[in-house]
């Protein structure tokens, strides 16, 4: 698997692999989240293609003090074959690259599959609560 910065052209495969993967939800619009990702210096795409086809994604931004990751996609066919990692770790090493200290993620807590997957590649859980407001209505 090859992994680079996302290109517009991989929009429609973007968006079918979150599908396909369970990411969506009504209230965030992917075509939207994707606009607001490229749109920043602060934030990227990193896609993952294998014989010209995306078969993985991460998004990952940062504000200064801590990064976060969303959207990490493998496609349903070829999950547990270490692609999963290999996008966390490209992930990471952008982070890293710009001298932030910390990466963050959420998993609904119901969801134990991801959240094996992630302690097993080393990451906690951290004893949080998360805060939000709406301002859409929803």
């Amino acid at each position: 698997m090859q992994i680079r910065p996302y290109q517009s052209s991989d929009r429609a495969a973007v968006i079918a692999l979150w599908e396909a993967c369970g990411l969506t939800r009504p209230w965030n619009d992917p075509g939207s989240d994707i606009d607001t990702c490229v749109s920043k210096p602060e934030s990227t795409i990193l896609i993952g293609k294998d014989g010209g086809k995306v078969v993985g994604s991460v998004m990952v931004g940062h504000d200064g003090h801590r990064a976060w990751l969303y959207y990490l996609a493998v496609s349903p066919v070829l999950q547990k074959g270490g692609l999963g990692r290999k996008l966390v770790a490209a992930a990471e090493d952008w982070v890293k690259a710009r001298g932030i200290p910390k990466v963050m993620l959420m998993v609904r807590p119901e969801n134990d599959k991801v959240r094996a997957f992630y302690e097993a590649i080393g990451y906690i859980e951290e004893p949080r609560v998360i805060f939000s407001r709406r301002f859409d209505g929803q």
